[in-house]
């Protein structure tokens, strides 16, 4: 959108040292984004310069700000091309125009950076773009093999950035003073490293290390440190190297005995491992990739891309224990570049910590920490400003859903609704697990990058040094803070300490944060009708106090009337439900049939054998009295219980999520006419006001009994099951659309919630309600997860604002 004013007196009286010029048709063009660290200026001189344009652009807090006259449709065309020829990491958000009556300088130059309040996004970290990297394979480059190679369209941004605006000053390459040669590439507005903060080469930029952990008196090698790893990695062992935003642990993928041993030193004894590979057709020799995956794995952004493997059993059943998918990224910088050329197959590239800490940044805390797991660390003198972790995303539905929203990703602020240009800058503090955090100041978004579950005194201890860091980057100082209802949330603990009559805080239902995320990544309007929310999630803390995460909810950004859930569950032993699937498979059990019918249910079933070992008894006691066993209409739980009853995760999940993990893997080896039709659900009416229409599992659980019995195929039970609850959900969607009262009919359902990072569920569900004739919306942009969750909280609290 482009709007024409009349210049500013200042403006006006402009002048400028060097020769200018006075042109009878000058504009005046603010451009707001990402259009800073990326190549922006020097692409704006070299399309004002074809165009024979004259003036000046540079850098300000508000964005990039050019100054251009020329004949009438010379403008036009730089106009047209400047929204049209962007670099590769720059985002145009805005671009607005004016009159400009000042002088120009003869020729279009690019100015000095002006600072003041930021206002400008900082770029995310970009992977290896395709000249640097011809560029380390070419031995007549002087950048051959250098493994820190980087121009403005690649390289690290968020990981190395101190402050605003965003040069090498403020930046972990202040201590490396630039070469002759990379200073004249730094200073020429035609070369592509054309103030690329980052840049170096091996005469004046950073240099790698090899050090051989957990020996003080072993002095480390640099020379042919490369080749060093490369062996090592070939002979089986595990190394720590220093990546873009924290240290990784790395291994032969192919190795079954390195891989245990990484699993086995780093505590990690489940949860799958992530996997580099040198090119693409490495990818293909283990996985299916459409192009679209193929895409996502070679953009700027280059997240692990989760991929359908091939043959599982071709690489060690560790790698990815229970699961047909494989998480796959390329190379991510010069230095995994040239690491891979050298090893002979895919690499285990797992985050450099212990399970459940946060990524290691710094070379002494890995030194510390690392050398248990590791024998050698490949490190390097730049320092790591800030962790970043790397993104996940994966095909479904027929799009990109990012399940972790980290590097390449964050803090590229998020486009909201029009509306909420008029919203106060405000900072939403997200959940507890998978924690993110959201700044809303001018009508975006920016939500952190991943943060990991705060309930790691050391996550929760980064998480608040990030917050101090946006809030410094982005010269934000919030009017209101939001946070989850949650009375134990860390984040909501720390949003009620720093809240104060001057600055207010907004509680915000979780599920409600969900749906209200769901709708500003997908630009519906504030004053939209509202939606049903569909929100399948582990757990949140409801508005009455209980448990919900199987929810029915019409809401628009302001409010949410509760239409709908999963029957209540109780969850015996609470928190020990949850790491323990036997307990929600027991309760649903009761539940279902009663004590006294249980066990003519369970009579001659191995699982009968199984309950008898476990303390069912003390179950029984806390369902009786109602003691340590919450009601829950926990939509996870219930895929807890239902991979349980299939013996597939019983005992104990290690990571979140795991029991779903390995039933959606389970129902994925069916055929469509394995299991035509789902396992069948009641829907309940409203049992009082308070208390809404339900879905009951009880005619499921019969049924999967009759199918156990009967010896059918875990896959089709699995796929039975997801079918059949997808079909109860829309069902009760179409009853709730059509016996509602005229303010509660709705013809948009949107999708939330982690139990949504199920491609079978997400796409059955989008199948079913928009056969039904609904508009369905889903996330892309932000994990459906509680990864998502700070950007509904501030969608939320802004509506509340603009309201009151």
């Amino acid at each position: 959108m482009l709007s024409l004013a009349r210049p500013s007196s200042a403006q006006a009286d402009a002048r400028h040292n060097l020769r200018s010029t006075r042109c009878e048709t000058a504009l005046e063009i603010r451009v707001r984004g990402c259009v800073q660290g990326v190549g922006f200026r020097p692409n704006t001189w070299r399309l004002a310069r074809e165009c024979g344009l004259v003036g000046e652009v540079r850098n300000d807090s508000q964005g990039v700000l050019i100054l251009a006259g020329g004949q009438p449709r010379d403008l036009k065309k730089f106009l047209a091309r400047l929204e049209r020829d962007q670099p590769p990491l720059s985002r145009i958000d805005r671009i607005d125009c004016r009159a400009f009556d000042g002088d120009l300088p003869e020729e279009f130059r690019i100015s000095e950076s002006v600072a003041s309040e930021a206002d400008t996004q900082v770029a995310p970290d970009a992977a290896l773009c395709a000249a640097c990297a011809a560029e380390i394979a070419d031995p007549a480059a002087r950048r051959f093999r250098y493994p820190f190679t980087n121009c403005t369209n690649c390289g690290p941004r968020l990981s190395i950035v101190r402050g605003v605006p965003y040069d090498r000053a403020r930046t972990t390459m202040s201590t490396f003073g630039m070469c002759e040669e990379c200073g004249q590439e730094y200073r020429d507005p035609a070369d592509r490293r054309f103030h690329a903060q980052p840049i170096a080469c091996p005469a004046c930029g950073p240099q790698l290390a090899l050090e051989r952990l957990g020996v003080a008196a072993a002095a480390p090698v640099q020379a042919n440190a490369l080749d060093v790893v490369c062996d090592l990695l070939n002979e089986g062992a595990i190394l720590a190297i220093k990546g873009l935003g924290g240290y990784q642990l790395a291994c032969d993928a192919r190795n079954g005995g390195a891989v245990e041993s990484l699993r086995r030193h780093k505590h990690r004894d489940a949860k799958p491992f992530a996997l580099m590979a040198r090119d693409l057709a490495v990818v293909h020799d283990y996985c299916h990739i459409s192009d679209a995956e193929a895409a996502l794995l070679s953009g700027a952004c280059a997240p692990i891309v989760l991929l359908r493997a091939k043959n599982p059993k071709r690489l060690p059943e560790s790698v990815a224990p229970g699961l047909n998918r494989l998480g796959f990224m390329l190379p991510t910088t010069p230095l995994h570049r040239l690491l891979l050329q050298g090893a002979g197959g895919p690499l285990v590239m797992t985050s450099g910590n212990l399970s459940d800490e946060p990524q290691i940044i710094d070379d002494q805390t890995a030194r510390e920490r690392l050398s248990g797991v590791a024998a050698y660390a490949l490190t390097h003198n730049r320092e790591i400003a800030n962790r970043v972790d790397d993104s996940v995303v994966r095909m479904m539905s027929g799009a990109p859903r990012i399940l972790r929203r980290a590097r390449g990703f964050a803090p590229a602020p998020i486009a909201l609704p029009p509306e909420f240009s008029k919203a106060p800058p405000l900072l939403a503090f997200g959940g507890h697990l998978k924690a993110t955090f959201c700044l809303l100041k001018r009508g975006e978004a920016i939500l952190s990058q991943h943060q990991g579950d705060l309930e790691d005194a050391l996550t929760f201890e980064d998480y608040r040094k990030n917050l101090a860091l946006y809030a410094a980057l982005f010269d934000h100082a919030p009017q209101a803070l939001v946070a989850d209802l949650h009375p134990d949330y860390l984040s909501s603990r720390l949003a009620r300490s720093r809240s104060s009559a001057a600055l207010p805080l907004i509680e915000v239902q979780h599920h409600h944060a969900h749906i209200a995320a769901c709708l500003a990544e997908n630009l519906y309007s504030l004053r939209g009708a509202p939606v049903l929310g569909l929100v399948l999630d582990g757990l949140g803390w409801g508005a009455d106090g209980a448990i919900w995460g199987g929810e029915l909810m019409l809401a628009d950004y302001r409010n949410y009337v509760r239409l709908g859930a999963l029957k209540p569950t109780p969850m015996p032993g609470g928190t020990a439900a949850i790491r323990e699937p036997w307990r929600n498979l027991y309760a649903h059990l009761v539940a279902a049939f009663g004590r006294a019918s249980l066990a003519s249910k369970l009579h001659a079933l191995e699982l009968d054998d199984f309950l008898r070992t476990k303390p069912c008894a003390m179950l029984e006691a806390m369902l009786a009295r109602g003691v340590n066993a919450p009601l829950a209409s926990s939509c996870g739980r219930l895929f807890d219980a239902f991979a349980a009853l299939l013996g597939l995760c019983r005992d104990r999940q290690v990571y979140e999520g795991q029991a779903g993990a390995y039933l959606e893997a389970a129902a994925e080896e069916a055929s469509p006419s394995d299991a035509e039709c789902g396992y069948p659900f009641t829907l309940g009416a409203p049992l009082s006001d308070d208390v809404p229409a339900f879905i009951d599992s009880a005619p499921m659980w019969a049924a999967a009994l009759e199918d156990l019995r009967g010896e059918t195929p875990r896959a089709i039970m699995a796929a039975r099951f997801h079918k059949g609850l997808a079909e109860a959900l829309v069902a009760l969607t179409q009853r709730l659309a059509r016996s509602g009262a005229a303010d509660r009919r709705f013809d948009t359902v949107a999708l939330s919630g982690g139990c949504l990072q199920n491609s079978i569920l997400l796409e059955e569900l989008t199948r079913r309600l928009e056969g039904c004739g609904f508009v369905v919306l889903t996330h892309r942009q932000v994990p459906a997860n509680d990864g998502g969750l700070a950007l509904g909280q501030a969608a939320v609290g802004a509506a509340r604002l603009l309201e009151s």
